[in-house]
């Protein structure tokens, strides 16, 4: 007999055996975990049978409704719903994961699939006693987000489809977002925007354009990261409860550290993160050693790459058209944009995509995290301040917001009293502005340091780059086994014979300096810093207008020719310091980079400008190009790290990731490590260049021959 409320279908199969459940094994979410426990290990195993689909999707149907029971209960305290919840979404995240490994699962989450009457059965089945209700007859679809239709060229990526399809019970909770009530204000009738931003026009030199911000916090960093005093007051500032930042700190004061932990305190996740093309590698490089609990993801291209359930999602302004449609649905619960001078002119395209992202996460999540970091906020005028602050809510096209006009109010003052200005300004500050220097924090930061910026190399010079080296890798892999085969028998090594690898190693070298080589590591290295250069200028572009003069090295003339261009296009003057130019011509262009302050930016060839010049008056250094010693990129930061400069030095290296480039930069940190020791202060080098080059050689074959099974050293190579 049926029970009330069921259908009656006539005679019914009992369940098999591992589909039953006894109703008094505890309350429903525990008997959900189980089971979803259980679905996760068959799929693991591939026994993806009908007796499996049955049951995860009478998993998924109770999810749904417990999900919804939760949510509608008013007799429940909000610490219990918020732990049932929490429950839940865990269970829901494994489940989600399961279908995404087994797509015979996943087909079951779609818009039109229909839930049979075996999975309906075996959810009632599954429900305890005391909880057993009937369930209704047919469960309502969850709607997929689609992206919208305004622009052609918008694309969802397939990660990002699965995850909707495989989480329809999870999709995006807004009944959380504010509840905006319009009461009437004293100010109402005024016009207060063009205020506002004379209050910044007006301020006397000296005034603080920092709020206050609480004592560091007991925050532990993750283990070998360490945060500097300055950064823990602003992660204090957001687990005490702050949502938004214009974070302004000068460049090298660690802005995306602080971003990260202020998200962690915050729980402001899923987090989206819109950057420079340039830097946006290097965000996930970041968020693995601040937040290496909290899966990071870039956006290349159409995303076809991207991680549909990471917790951090790093796009750049240049593909975020293609984005915005499916980033707005996505459910993010904070918004970091980094480099916020790029959205100052509200009618670009990408000022009113980063907007229209805000407006939605505002709208529909209660107390977003928003943080707005740039160096530089003015680029140009006062006027550059309406786009971030309208991103961060306080401002709108006309008006302050809720929270920026109740702080006027209360000052009790109009536009037209003389302390209306001064007033208006520290109300803005107080929304959330920190601004700190290097001057400001210099007890934080040590006086000079390397910070590397990894950037990927897309296109088709990537693509060449990367294919070269695993020719060369191929060429050397040759060279080894032949060696291997031709030798005697005895002194049989096991694995990797590691002096052959050395001596193969060494050959490469001197065919390379020989020019007997084709591709060889001198060409890559040239190659490379090529591939870099728009990136490399374009990211100095960026610190010139936040930061001030930037010093600027390369190896190669084509490089600084490269990087000249890009500057010249982006209306940034420089002077050029090369070894060809004549003593009063070098002279000229040296004084025109310290003397006039139009003059942003000193193209410097590393081996001509590395010795005899004093460029104190900067104090940020991109190395665009790598050198193979640690002297020789000491004596290039040393232009400005030197008497006479009143600001710690940040040299910002310009790392290839994923080629040899990488790998060099950690041998030059290595050899700079031994020369620290055995010399104590010395100039005198203990490597040479050689070294540097020899040891890249031989990671590089040592990971090739890593990669694929080896006969023991002294064996045939090949089949006998």
């Amino acid at each position: 007999m049926a029970r009330p409320g069921q259908r009656q279908t006539g005679a019914r199969r009992p369940a098999p055996r591992d589909q039953r459940r006894v109703r008094d094994r505890g309350d429903v979410i525990s008997v959900l975990a189980r089971a979803v426990r259980e679905l996760e290990a068959a799929a693991r195993r591939g026994r993806v049978t009908p007796a499996v689909r049955t049951e995860f999707q009478a998993v998924a149907l109770l999810v749904r409704q417990q999900h919804a029971r939760i949510l509608a209960e008013e007799n429940s305290s909000p610490t219990h719903r918020a732990e049932q919840l929490k429950r839940l979404d865990g269970i829901a995240t494994i489940l989600a994961k399961t279908a995404v490994r087994a797509p015979a699962l996943l087909t079951l989450l779609a818009e039109d699939a229909v839930v049979s009457d075996a999975a309906r059965s075996l959810a009632r089945d599954m429900l305890p006693a005391a909880e057993a209700e009937p369930l209704p007859e047919e469960a309502p679809p969850a709607e997929p987000v689609a992206a919208p239709a305004a622009s052609e060229r918008r694309v969802v990526p397939q990660s990002v489809v699965s995850r909707q399809l495989a989480n329809p019970f999870l999709a995006p909770d807004f009944s959380a977002a504010p509840q905006r009530t319009s009461r009437p204000h004293r100010l109402a009738g005024w016009e207060l925007l063009g205020p506002l931003l004379s209050s910044f026009e007006r301020a006397g030199a000296g005034d603080s354009a920092c709020t206050a911000l609480p004592a560091p916090s007991s925050l532990r960093a993750p283990e070998g990261r360490q945060l500097m005093p300055h950064q823990a007051q602003l992660v204090a500032a957001a687990a005490a409860g702050r949502r938004t930042f214009l974070l302004a700190d000068e460049p090298g004061l660690g802005k995306t550290a602080q971003a990260l932990l202020a998200a962690e305190a915050a729980n402001a996740y899923p987090l989206l993160v819109v950057v420079p093309n340039v830097v946006k590698t290097n965000w996930a490089r970041e968020a693995g050693l601040w937040t290496p609990h909290r899966p990071a993801t870039v956006i290349h291209g159409n995303g076809d790459t991207i991680d549909g359930f990471a917790d951090i999602v790093v796009v750049n302004y240049e593909v975020l058209d293609r984005h915005v449609g499916w980033l707005g649905d996505f459910g993010f619960r904070g918004m970091v944009v980094d480099e916020a001078h790029f959205i100052k002119n509200r009618t670009s395209q990408r000022s009113q995509h980063v907007l229209e992202l805000s407006q939605r996460i505002r709208t529909r999540t209660a107390r977003p995290l928003l943080m707005a970091l740039t160096g530089t906020p003015l680029i140009n005028d006062i006027e550059d301040f309406r786009a971030i602050w309208q991103f961060l809510g306080w401002i709108d096209e006309t008006k302050p917001l809720d929270e920026l006009m109740e702080a006027l109010e209360e000052t009790g003052l109009t536009p037209a009293d003389p302390g209306f200005y001064a007033a208006a300004r520290r109300c803005v500050i107080d929304l959330g502005i920190v601004r700190r220097r290097k001057v400001d924090v210099a007890a934080d930061i040590p006086a000079r340091r390397i910070a590397d910026l990894p950037v990927e190399l897309d296109g088709p010079a990537g693509r060449s780059i990367r294919a070269a080296e695993r020719d060369l890798a191929r060429r050397m892999v040759a060279r080894y086994e032949t060696a291997l085969a031709a030798r005697a028998s005895d002194g049989v090594v096991e694995g990797i014979d590691h002096d052959l690898v050395r001596r193969v190693a060494r050959w490469e070298l001197k065919d390379a300096t020989t020019g007997e080589a084709g591709e060889n590591v001198f060409s890559m290295m040239r190659r490379i810093g090529q591939a870099k250069a728009g990136l490399a200028a374009d990211y100095a572009a960026q610190l010139a207008r936040s930061a001030g003069k930037v010093v600027f090295f390369a190896k190669h003339v084509d490089v600084m020719d490269a990087a000249e261009e890009t500057f010249a296009r982006q209306g940034v003057r420089f002077s050029s310091i090369r070894g060809d130019q004549t003593p009063t011509s070098r002279q000229r262009n040296i004084d025109a980079f310290v003397k006039d302050p139009d003059v942003a930016v000193a193209v410097c060839s590393l081996t001509a400008a590395g010795v005899g010049l004093n460029l104190q008056v900067a104090s940020n250094i991109v190395l665009a190009e790598l050198s193979w010693t640690d002297a020789e990129q000491t004596q290039a930061i040393d232009r400005s790290h030197r008497i006479g400069q009143t600001e710690p030095v940040t040299a910002w290296r310009i790392i290839a990731a994923q080629t040899i480039d990488a790998r060099i930069a950690e041998l030059i940190d290595s050899k700079a490590g031994l020369a620290a020791r055995a010399l104590d202060g010395s100039d005198e080098e203990v490597s040479s260049s050689a070294d540097v080059q020899l040891e890249a050689l031989v990671a590089l074959l040592t990971d090739a021959l890593s990669a694929s099974p080896q006969p023991p050293a002294g064996s045939p190579a090949g089949p006998t």
